[in-house]
């Protein structure tokens, strides 16, 4: 039986879901917990040609145990409303299953008020887009978790960090707090971390790689929104740590350092965009 979105969305805890589900419920019983991702570049998974190119959603399983599915629909250049206007948010939640965990991340491209397929107002349409996201996977018997925009690197001349994501994170903290829906601050985890590492040893984290050190970028990059393999795992790192409603968290694997960037896989294309 397919579960439309419609039927999802009108599901409640008391057991109209069970009952749509009705014969696959044995199926549901051996359902793998599975950890979905609606973001953006930053966390999205890129393929061969972009490496080392990394997003945080690509370095999850780096960081859960074996049994936990991840299905990672980040999506380069999308925001909370683009993602949802593209059908990318129904995809998700025509697959989401009782148990499961949503995370929510968004605010780099909903602040681009050039853009009006974008751009959203932090404190309007931006947490009236998230609710949708919230809705559909509590409808859903799923648990989202908000996942404020990881920092970019931004440093004065002085080598002091500062923020770049305006009133963006603030809004998603309110609305957290207004749904009692679980958050990880992603925003300030980062910004701490990128200060304590400074302007240099973050050039190891993000896209700055130099002319003939990757094929991929022959004439190199200075990319301070992107994270390279490194800097996408401790991106990684630091929204498992912070998560402990995700399934299947790997204490070990959180308290390892350093974790090579091998343990990464490049799949042939980018699986969102594909």
């Amino acid at each position: 039986m397919t579960i439309t979105r419609r039927t999802l969305l009108r599901a409640t805890v008391g057991g109209t879901l069970a009952g749509a589900f009705g014969a696959a419920a044995p199926a549901l019983a051996r359902h793998r917990p599975t950890v979905f991702v609606a973001g953006d570049s930053t966390a999205a998974t890129y393929a061969v040609a972009d490496h080392p190119r990394a997003g945080w959603g690509q370095a999850l399983p780096v960081f859960l145990r074996h049994h936990v599915r991840v299905v990672n629909e980040a999506l380069s250049g999308a925001s909370s409303k683009s993602f949802a206007d593209l059908g990318r948010l129904d995809r998700i939640l025509s697959a989401i299953r009782p148990g499961d965990v949503l995370l929510v991340s968004f605010g780099h491209n909903d602040s681009k008020a050039a853009d009006p397929a974008r751009y959203t107002e932090p404190w309007t349409t931006f947490p009236d887009y998230l609710r949708l996201y919230l809705d559909g996977a509590r409808a859903a018997r799923a648990r989202p978790i908000l996942v404020t925009p990881v920092e970019r690197r931004r440093f004065t001349a002085d080598g002091t960090p500062y923020l770049s994501h305006g009133e963006y994170p603030d809004a998603m903290r309110a609305l957290a707090t207004q749904t009692r829906t679980p958050l990880i601050d992603l925003t300030r985890l980062s910004f701490d971390l990128w200060g304590t590492l400074g302007p240099e040893r973050t050039k190891d984290h993000f896209l700055w790689l130099d002319a003939g050190e990757s094929a991929n970028y022959p004439d190199g990059v200075a990319d301070n929104t992107h994270f390279q393999a490194h800097g996408a795992i401790e991106v990684a790192r630091l929204v498992v740590a912070a998560g402990p409603g995700i399934p299947g968290r790997d204490e070990c694997a959180l308290r390892r350092t350093p974790i090579s960037d091998d343990v990464l896989t490049w799949p042939a294309t980018r699986p969102a965009e594909s």
